[in-house]
Formats: C-alpha cells, sequence, structure tokens
C-alpha cells in the first residue's frame, strides 16, 4: 500500500512538535479580567451562577487585582454593584458612586502595570435595569442616555480609567463620549466599543452578579441574535466615531461574527466570553462530564483562532498563571 508523500500527521507527533507549528498563541497579555466590586461589602460575596467568582470588597478587589497583574493579565475590567439605584443611574456619575471608587483603588493598587477598563453603561445603576434612561411610554430614550453616558465616561476617566466599555449600544455613543473626553483632556484615555453586543441567553448569570433590576428584555437596543450584516454596520460606524477597540459579545456563538469584524477592523479587536459560557463549562466539570483545564483552554484558544486580540474571561488570571 502506498502512502502519500505529505503526512500532517508528522507535525503532531510529539508535544514540541505541535508547540512548534501551533498556528494560534493565547498568553496572558492577551486575556482581561472582568471584576466586580460591590458598595460596602465586608466580605467577598460568591456568585452562586458563576463558581469561583466574588462580588469584590474594595479591599479584596485591591488584592485580585494585585494577583492578576503577578500572572501576567492584560486588563481588568471593572463592573459596580451599588446598594441603592434610581431611574437614572445616578450612582454611576457620582465620582463618589461605587465604580468610580472602585476605578480609583485599582489605578492606585497597580497604576499602569495593567490596562484598567470601565464599563460605561447605566444598567448596574438603574432601578429598572436597563442600559439607558427611559421615555415616558417606558422605552429606552436613546439621546438622553448619550448626555448621561459622556458624564459618566469624564467620571470614569477622572478616575483613573485607561479604557472605557460603553455596552448600552445606544446609536451615537462612541462619538458623543470621545467628544465629552476629549473637551475634558483626557485625550489619551481610549475607547473599547461594544460593537456587536446581541440580546442573548447567556447574561443570565451576570444579571446575578450585578444584582440587576431588569424585567424585560433588551431587544430594542441589543441586536438580534439572528442578523451579522447589522454587525458590520455598528462596526463601520463605531470605528467612523472614534473607537480605539471594538468589542463583539458573547464570544463562543458569535466566531462568525467575530471572524467577520476580524477581517475588516483597523483596530483591535476583544471578545467576551460571557457568564453563561463560564457558567456551562463549569457546571459540565463539576459533574464530570468533560475535562475542566482542557476545556478551558481550547474555548480560549478558539476565541483567538476566530480573530480576537484579546479575550474577556472570568478564567483570566488561572489561566495566565499556568500558560507557559
Amino acid at each position: 500500500m502506498a502512502f502519500p508523500t505529505h503526512r500532517p500527521r508528522r507535525l503532531r507527533s510529539t508535544p514540541a512538535l505541535r508547540r512548534l507549528v501551533a498556528e494560534t498563541t493565547l498568553r496572558p497579555r492577551q486575556l482581561i479580567l472582568p471584576m466586580f466590586v460591590k458598595e460596602n461589602a465586608t466580605e467577598p460575596a460568591p456568585i452562586a451562577s458563576m463558581p469561583g467568582v466574588v462580588q469584590h470588597t474594595r479591599d479584596s478587589l485591591r488584592k485580585a487585582a494585585a494577583e492578576a497583574v503577578a500572572a501576567g493579565v492584560g486588563g481588568l475590567m471593572l463592573f459596580g454593584v451599588p446598594e441603592t439605584r434610581d431611574a437614572t443611574g445616578s450612582a454611576g456619575v457620582d465620582p463618589d458612586g461605587v465604580l468610580n471608587v472602585g476605578l480609583r483603588d485599582l489605578r492606585s493598587e497597580v497604576g499602569d502595570a495593567t490596562v484598567i477598563m470601565a464599563d460605561t453603561c447605566l444598567d448596574e445603576f438603574t432601578d429598572h435595569g436597563h442600559c439607558g434612561v427611559l421615555a415616558a411610554d417606558g422605552s429606552v430614550d436613546n439621546d438622553a442616555t448619550l448626555t448621561v453616558y459622556a458624564q459618566m465616561a469624564v467620571a470614569q476617566a477622572d478616575a483613573g480609567a485607561h479604557l472605557l466599555g460603553p455596552s448600552g449600544m445606544m446609536d451615537g455613543q462612541v462619538g458623543v463620549i470621545r467628544d465629552a473626553l476629549d473637551a475634558a483632556g483626557h485625550l489619551d484615555t481610549g475607547i473599547l466599543a461594544y460593537t456587536a453586543k446581541y440580546a442573548s441567553a447567556f447574561f443570565g448569570p451576570f444579571r446575578e452578579a450585578v444584582d440587576s433590576q431588569l424585567t424585560g428584555d433588551r431587544k430594542t437596543y441589543q441586536q438580534d441574535p439572528s442578523n451579522i450584516r447589522e454587525s458590520l454596520r455598528e462596526l463601520a460606524l463605531d470605528l467612523d466615531e472614534g473607537a480605539d477597540m471594538v468589542m463583539v459579545k458573547p464570544a463562543m456563538s458569535y466566531l462568525d461574527v467575530l471572524r467577520a469584524v476580524a477581517e475588516v477592523a483597523d483596530v483591535p479587536v476583544a471578545a467576551y466570553q460571557v457568564s453563561g459560557e463560564y457558567a456551562m463549562v463549569e457546571a459540565a466539570a463539576a459533574n464530570g462530564w468533560i475535562d475542566r483545564d482542557r476545556t478551558i483552554l481550547e474555548t480560549l484558544t478558539g476565541i483567538r483562532r476566530a480573530g480576537a486580540d484579546v479575550v474577556l474571561t472570568y478564567w483570566a488570571t488561572e489561566v495566565a498563571a499556568r500558560l507557559d
């Protein structure tokens, strides 16, 4: 029996050969750790649907940030969990609100050793759980929300954020935030635009993580999971408005969108491995159905292979610490 001259299996025969020819790399600097800080918390509070993830106290936030930096993690994305909420999400704008206090804590703790990022959105701070200010008919008022986003962005930059992550999917949000930052003298504060954020079922555990007050859904402003062309339209708009980086969220069920965005974007592309994607891996591993460590690395490598320059993942510190 004749064998072909070219046998791809030759390059798979040893770990060293496989490592030598690996086409996709996964490095600590490419990982971003999402973190939650809870106002006036005295102990870290475990999030039941996300084993291993907590709502931090200010002290535990600083400690976890230092551990992430020591592991080489490329960035930290901070979300705030306030004690009180109102219709306009005023705690998100307040310099003494939990998110801005947490940002100052992070900047004081790690300085410029990693990239400090802020969630520039109102959903954690509103008593209705939506990402913006509501109109009289209960819909989200896009333009009124932009006014608040501009104030929020300046407050976060004042608090020490290097990158802001407008995640509310309001039309024109990147341009309004860029103008506000420039007018306030924050010319070097960047914008990580949530360019393609889908109205996904995979966000469920996150709502526990931020004590979300949402009833109903966000389908009128987040994208329909069946669509991809509008993601490219959103991309063009965000780039035109001055986005420094762009994001696809969620990641694992939207690898085709990620690939399409990465093929045309002329800025770095991020992807968010969201709470539900994290939770289902942890649940399957807890039941002994999958190899947890291998699965984590495989999912992250797949996201990188699809085109993500950086990945937001709740496993960032763990994975960074064990990458060679």
